[in-house]
């Protein structure tokens, strides 16, 4: 089982997720708050975090730096909202990415293979 925080404000992005990721085993911990998602991160004992690019009035990029920031950092997946935003995810730290709208399989491949494990 991996438990996966989903950092995201947008109610049609957390169900996207939830629908994507809720096959099977995966404990899933919804979290909308950017400022503590690092924090969430440590604490729900997250295996990944899977980051919506806009969250609130702090971007998917400098929540995925916060995670990396960690002792102990989880893979990120970032959902990003166009193609050109693939070379700031990697400059970011983000393990993998997908661009939305994702298919079910899209984000399950990105999660796996951000976390060897899904």
């Amino acid at each position: 089982m991996s438990r996966i925080l989903v950092v995201a404000d947008d109610e049609w992005v957390v169900n996207e997720v939830h629908a994507a990721l809720s096959i099977g085993e995966n404990d899933l911990i919804d979290h909308a708050d950017p400022a503590t998602a690092a924090a969430a991160v440590a604490e729900e004992s997250a295996d990944v975090a899977v980051v919506d690019l806009q969250v609130a009035s702090m971007g998917g990029m400098a929540i995925t730096r916060s995670i990396r920031d960690l002792a102990d950092p989880v893979p990120v997946v970032l959902l990003l909202d166009r193609e050109a935003d693939a070379f700031l995810a990697g400059r970011a730290g983000a393990n993998s990415w997908v661009i939305k709208p994702f298919s079910t399989s899209a984000l399950r491949t990105a999660v796996a293979d951000a976390s060897g494990a899904v």
